[in-house]
Order: structure tokens, then sequence, then C-alpha cells
């Protein structure tokens, strides 16, 4: 990995030498069909190749200047400056090509190589279905793996015209950026492109299903705007695919940026493709978006499912402005897209579609991987300081999408809804198919707003950290409120203090026993302490909740009363998003070690039952799971998981029949379960002895179920094969996979590790697979020798595997489940051996230790509470 980094400096070099005039890029993928499985064309060792030839015509700004273009494949046939050939054994050196002596003004440069297909979702990836053995390519580059396909010069400023040119198998489809110009047989060729940035341009391939729809839009002016419409994915999950509803979001998306933009949507078509063992959740290609197949549902989920599928689709939408028609010059301003289309999905999706509800889950699940993001050592600003392609590529996070996303929310109202969009509309305007940086958009915000824009932005984007806001109040004799103070903190190794416009809402129970809202008022918090005047003289509440209408972006406290009234009134709160809020600000206290994690298990047994929001309850469940993972004290766990299984199968039995509590609570029964009796009956309901009424034991519920039973030995490998036989797809073998290396064996463990450390053989999904299999928490005896094998294996990982697995073994495999002082001190021990090891590395090893700190200190915050209760 080292050798293929690029640095921002080198960036902003070639970028004062160069500009580029456009690329023709010609593909023969013909390869990927054929030949036994690793060989390239069938008879030679090594990995499967395609021939890759791009012609890059570019413009110098000086003669004589040096620099290189981009280049990650396992062989050069030839290469061109000039017409003039250069010895690919001399200029290329397995990621760059060497271009010396550069003439000022016009240059053309052809590099004419043999790429290698990807099994790790980076570059082009080749996936073999196991259903029918029909074989599926696609593209992800991100930040910087369209090398591993064309040359080029892989950084975001500087943009070109694309020309993509593919030869396919007869029997294939093929889709890029622009339309199809014309097919002559086996070759494809498509229309050039706007200037956009190498990391957006996109090839999808195979005999993948297609359905097509258009886009209509006539606007004042009267003329007609026309997006013909496309959909594709795998023909084993045609039958599953529902289309038209990824079509009437697409639409109603559509609509809703026209509306909002006043820039008619700039690249033509909008095909939208459902690829195999993708990374991420999608990838914002302008005119070929691709998304993982996992957003098609093989089987019955909540509608929190298709809400989160819809918010991806305005996500990538959304990106089609925000940051493919004006696109950050480097990665130091990766929020100016991702922050926008984080905040812009939602803002969408809520106004435009049928998910009216779509702050709630914000509130609850997007902002607290914020919180999380915004507390480890890894924290930054949101414009942070990205200083190569690793840093880039770990900046993907909580900080750069979420806590972007919840700023940008409150600077809408801080500056006016208006203001904010008539900005984004002259940013269009003024810096189309162009780059910018962080300034380019304070200042049209500014014009619109009237704002000085340089405090907040110094504020909110350019500090880290999240602060804390509680509420102090005093009352007088008559129980009426003399003064309510909001306290704002902040960590010590961020100290900053922001202004924060927040409602402050209080709350006490009606007569029929619901608590509800009876006074709200707004203020400006500023500096350490706010005096909320208008509240003064209101009646005593029994609950006081700042941030009330989740306005801004803080970690909510209570009072003590306030807090006594959650613990025995929470699933009395009428009001959705302030029962989330609610719901939030608990979970942070829990793991900030501020109130023992036995307390939220209770809190959650006692009145999740009782939440209506879907999404609310599927965020309980994983967050209930993590507390009794990692934050109880050890000595409770059993008693804790005995407690959280009765609760769930409780729950599960008086849940409507079909509905999607029932599944809800079905999924997260089998998440627990941990007893003879628990087993037995999801077995029964495995083999149809046992059934509870409305629950449809659908494909992926099924393994959901046999899952636990795998971890516990209770399935064998017989059962799990039968199970693939039935379920023979890419699903159902990557599921087998994670079942089999859940098993309790030390010998399964063994082979597990070896498979994904100690070989590259399997595909980044088959290595998630296997590593959220290997990790099981009942499990931490038989896992506690590989916590020094994990040490001394990572730096190698990291050198010989491309960065995307050495991210998910680094991360993956962390020894979290040895939670004690020893491994705290392990790591440690190798932090400070290993000084000099990539920062990118050492950041994921930094923020596995704060994560393992943390929980440390959640368990002593429970075991203390627990023997102070004499428990």
């Amino acid at each position: 990995m080292p050798g293929e980094n690029l640095s921002r400096d080198e960036a902003r070099e070639r970028a004062e030498l160069l500009s580029v005039d456009g690329y023709e890029v010609a593909l023969d993928l013909r390869s990927a069909v054929g030949g036994p499985e690793g060989d390239g064309d069938g008879a030679s060792s090594g990995p499967r190749t395609f021939r890759s030839v791009t012609t890059i015509r570019f413009r110098a700004a000086r003669t004589g200047a040096s620099t290189f273009a981009d280049l990650v494949a396992p062989s050069v046939n030839a290469v061109t400056l000039n017409g003039q050939p250069l010895d690919p054994a001399v200029v290329f050196d397995g990621t760059r090509v060497a271009l010396e002596g550069l003439p000022e003004g016009d240059n053309v440069l052809v590099v004419d190589a043999q790429c290698a297909y990807s099994r790790t979702g980076e570059g082009m990836h080749r996936f073999v279905d196991p259903e029918d053995g029909e074989v599926y390519l696609y593209t992800q580059y991100e930040p910087a793996d369209a090398r591993r396909v064309f040359a080029n010069f892989e950084q975001p400023d500087l943009k070109a015209p694309f020309r993509f040119e593919v030869t396919a198998p007869a029997d294939w489809t093929v889709w890029s950026n622009g339309a199809t110009d014309s097919r002559d047989g086996e070759v494809w060729r498509f229309a050039g492109t706007k200037p956009i940035s190498t990391y957006i341009t996109a090839i999808v391939a195979g005999p993948y299903h297609y359905v097509t729809d258009s886009y209509s839009r006539t606007f004042d002016d009267g003329t007609t705007l026309e997006i013909p419409l496309g959909a594709m994915c795998r023909k084993g999950l045609a039958r599953h695919f529902d289309a038209d509803d990824v079509f009437l979001v697409t639409k109603q998306g559509l609509d809703f940026f026209h509306d909002h933009f006043d820039y008619p949507y700039p690249f033509g078509k909008y095909d939208q493709a459902f690829v195999p063992e993708y990374n991420l959740g999608a990838m914002e290609n302008p005119g070929c978006v691709t998304f993982r197949e996992e957003y098609i549902f093989r089987g019955k989920v909540t509608q929190a499912a298709y809400e989160g599928r819809a918010n991806v689709i305005l996500h990538e939408m959304a990106h089609m402005w925000f940051g493919d028609l004006v696109t950050m010059q480097w990665w130091d301003d990766l929020w100016l897209k991702e922050s926008f289309a984080d905040f812009m999905g939602v803002f969408a999706m809520v106004e435009s579609t049928r998910f009216e509800d779509g702050w709630i889950t914000f509130a609850n699940n997007r902002k607290s991987w914020a919180y999380r993001a915004d507390q480890l050592p890894s924290t930054h600003p949101i414009t942070a300081d990205i200083r190569d392609l690793e840093d880039a590529k770990l900046n993907f996070d909580g900080i750069t999408y979420a806590k972007g996303a919840s700023v940008l929310k409150q600077l809408v109202a801080y500056v006016g809804r208006e203001a904010f969009l008539e900005g984004a509309r002259r940013y269009f305007k003024k810096h189309a198919y162009g780059n910018t940086q962080l300034g380019d958009l304070l200042s049209v915000l500014a014009d619109t707003s009237g704002r000085d824009m340089t405090a907040w932005s110094r504020s909110w984007l350019q500090t880290a950290g999240v602060n804390s806001l509680t509420p102090v109040v005093t009352y007088d004799s008559a129980d009426r409120i003399t003064e309510l103070a909001v306290l704002q903190e902040a960590a010590e190794s961020h100290p900053e203090l922001r202004p924060h416009r927040v409602a402050v809402g209080l709350y006490r129970r009606a007569a029929d026993g619901d608590l509800v809202r009876y006074a709200r008022a707004e203020v400006d918090v500023a500096g350490p302490r706010t005096v909320v005047g208008e509240l003064a003289g209101a009646e005593r509440p029994e609950l006081i909740l700042v941030n009330d209408d989740d306005l801004t972006y803080c970690k909510v406290r209570f009072d003590e009363a306030s807090l006594a009234t959650l613990r025995a009134h929470l699933g009395d709160i009428t009001d959705p998003l302030a029962r989330a809020l609610c719901w939030s600000a608990l979970w942070n206290l829990t793991r900030d070690g501020l109130m023992p994690a036995r307390d939220f298990v209770f809190l959650v047994l006692a009145f999740s039952g009782r939440e209506s929001d879907i999404g609310v309850l599927q965020m309980l469940h994983v967050w209930t799971r993590t507390a009794l993972t990692h934050y109880v004290a050890p000595g409770w766990r059993e008693e804790g998981g005995r407690a959280l299984a009765e609760g769930a199968l409780r729950e599960l039995r008086v849940a409507e029949p079909g509905s999607e509590h029932q599944l809800a609570w079905a999924r997260f029964f089998a998440s627990v379960a941990d007893s003879d009796s628990d087993f037995r009956l999801l077995s029964g309901l495995l083999d149809g002895s046992a059934r509870i009424d409305g629950l449809d034991v659908d494909q992926e519920l099924r393994w959901a179920f046999l899952s636990p039973l795998a971890a516990h030995g209770v399935a064998d490998e017989s059962v799990l094969d039968a199970e693939l036989a039935r379920d023979d797809t890419a699903s159902g073998k990557r599921h087998q996979v994670r079942c089999l290396a859940s098993r309790p064996s030390a010998a399964v463990k063994a082979q597990a590790w070896a498979g994904v450390v100690e070989s590259d053989a399997l595909s980044n999904a088959l290595v998630e697979a296997t590593i959220t299999g290997f990790e099981q928490s009942s499990q931490r005896e038989l896992l506690a020798p590989y916590a020094d094998k994990y040490f001394a294996a990572i730096e190698r990982v990291w050198a010989e595997r491309s960065i995307q697995i050495g991210v998910i073994v680094v991360k993956g495999l962390f020894p979290a489940l040895q939670d004690d002082p020893s491994t705290l001190a392990a790591t440690d021990a190798w932090l400070a051996a290993h000084a000099d090891a990539a920062p990118a590395l050492r950041r994921l090893v930094l923020e596995a230790r704060d994560d393992l700190a943390r929980a440390l200190r959640a368990q002593g915050c429970d075991a203390e509470a627990a023997a102070v209760a004499g428990v």
C-alpha cells in the first residue's frame, strides 16, 4: 500500500503544472469469462487481467517539466508520449508512469496496460455468481482506484471529459457514465462525459437484469428535460427487485432537487446499479450510480430498511450537484460533498417521499455515529487535514458525513432555509464543472444570508469535539421556575465552546398519563452558561429536554429529576422525536460511563416494547447488544443476557402477528438467545415444529435463526451445508461462511484466522463474513490466544493487502472481546513500539484502543453502581 499513496503536496504540484483536456479509454473485458479461476488467459498463472489502453490529452504549463501518471497494474505493454515510445521497464514502477521533459503546451500520453480484476471491491471488481456461474463486473474508485483500471492523473481537481470504449462478451450489456453511442458486435462506445473527476467514472458490465423508466420535467421557460432511468441487478435477484419503488423515490428526488436547486440535472441518463460484494452503501458516479445489492431485499424487512434505501438513493442524487457538478479541490474538503449529501438526502426524503419521519432516524441513528466518531482520539474538524490518500480513505467517517450534516441542519436554522438554498444555487452556477474549497461556499452563503460566516465556520467546521448541554433549574415555593440555565461543557482535549441554537422543552404528565410538552423556548446558547429567560415562571416540569426538536449537534444531559422521570415514564412520551432524543441521550450517558449499563438494559426491557418508531426500536436493539457485550460488568453478563432473551421472547409473542415489530423482535431474540430452551424454539421455527402466529420464517430469517445455533454448537457443518443447498446463492454463501466461522471450536477459529490473515484468496465480502463469524461474544476464552497474534500480524497485513482489506482486518480482528487491562496494555505496547507505522494503521489501532478503554470505564461504572446497591 505505501507505494500506492499520493500526498496532497504531490497533487498540488501536479495540478499547478497540468490541465487535462480529455481521456479516451478502451477496455477489453472479454477475459472476465472463460479460463480457470485465478488465471488471466487460461494459460498463465497470476491475476486474471484485462487490456486497458488509455489516451490522455493534457497541457503542461512549462517546458522541461516532469510529472507522473497513476497506474496500478501487473504489467504495461507500451507507453507512448507525444508519439515517442518509452520503455515500460524504465518509466513504470508498478504504481506510476514517469513523464520526463514535457514540452510546454499540448501533450498526448498513450498507455497500453494489463490491469487486474479485483476481488476486494476496489477497481474493476469481478464476481462469479455461485447460483448460475454468471460473471458480473463493476468499478468502484473512491478515493483513488480508477488507476487500477486505466492510466490517469488520479486527483479530484484534474477534471476532464471521458470517452469509454468497452469490448465485452457478446451476451453482456455494458453501462458507463455516458449513454451508449453505438454498439458494434462486442464493442460498446459511450458518449463523452462533461468534465468530471477520475474517481466518479464508472463501468458496469455483465448479464445484469435491467429495468427502464423515464423522468420528464418541464421548466418555467417551456423547455423540457427528459432523463432516461434505468435500474439493474444480478439475474439471481431479479425476482426480488422492486424497481418500481426505486424509480418512485428517484422521480420524487429529481422533482425535489429541480424545485430547489434551479440547475437541471446535468449528466443525461440516470442508471442505478445494485451490485454484489460492494464495500460501501453506494457511490455517486454521474449517470451510473452504484449501490450494494443488499438494498434489494430477499425477505421481509421493516419500513426502516425501505427508508434507509430511500435515504441512500437521495444522498447519491444530491451528489450529482454537490460532488459531481462541483467537486472539492482535495480531500481536505470532502465534507463539501458528503456533509451536504447526507443533509440533503434526509431533507429531500422528508419533504418529497412517504418517509416523513426521517429526521427521527437522523437524530437517533445517524447522529449516534457522529457522536461516537467525535469522541475518538482520531476526531478531526469537519474540514480535515488530509495529508494523503490513506488519510482520505479513513475520513469517510461519522464526522464528515453525520456531524457535517448535523451542522448543516443547524446552519439552515442560522441563515434561513431560503438563504441556504439560494447560496447553493449560486454555488452551482458559479463553480459548475470546477473545484472548490471551504471559502467558496462560505462566500456565497455570506452573500445570500447577510451574515458573517467566519466565526460560525471557525467554531463548527474548523474545530473538533462535541459539547454537552445540561439544564440547571431552581424553583420557588410555588413550584415555579425561578431560573433555568443551560450549562455547556467540552472535553479537555477539545475545549471549544460553540454557539448553539437550541429549543428547551418542558414536559409533564397529563391526566391520562401521557408525558407531553407544555412549554418550549428557543435560545442561543453561548459560553459556559446561558439563562433561558423565557421559561422563568413556568410550572415545575417533570422532564426538561435540552435540544428539543434536535436543532443543534450536542450531547444532551439531564437534571436528576428529569432522569428519574425517564426511568419511570420514558415510554409515556408521546412525541416520537422527543422520545428518540431521550433514548439517544441515555445511550450517550451509558457510553460515557455516567449511567450503569445495566440500567440502560432495564430501560429497554421496560419501555422498548412500546416504541412505535420501528427504526428507533431496531437502533435500541443494536445499542442493547453493545451494552451487554461491552459495557455491563462481566459478572452480570450472564444474568443480563438471560433477562434480554426472556424480554425479547416476551415481546415477540405479544407483537401484532405479521407486523414489522414482530419481525424486529424475532431478529433481536435470535441475536440474544443463550439457553437450551431458546435454541429449541429457534430450531423448531426452522423445522416447522414450532410456530409463532404471523411470523413468516423466510430465507433471510432462517439464516438469522441459524447464526446463534451455529455459534453455540447446536447447528453443525452438515446443517449449514444443507441450508446452503436450500439457498445456493451469493447471499446464502456469505451467510454460510459467517455461520461456519462462528462455531465454538479451536480448529474452526484457526481455519478462519488463516483464511483472512494468512491468505488473500477470499473476496472482500467473504473476508467480512468470516471475521463477523469469528468474533463471538460467547467465545471470549476461545478467542483469547488471538490477541497476541493480532498485534504480531497487523503491520504485515497492512503492508501486503489493499487498504480496503487492511481496514476490514485491522478493525474487525482487534481483540475487543478480551476486555481487560492487559489488552489495553498490549495495545499501548504495540503503539509505542510502532511509532513509525503507517499513520492510517495507527489511527485504526488508536480508535480500537479508545473503544476498549471506554468499555472498561463503563464496566467500572456498572460494577460500582451494583456494589453500592448491594446487588
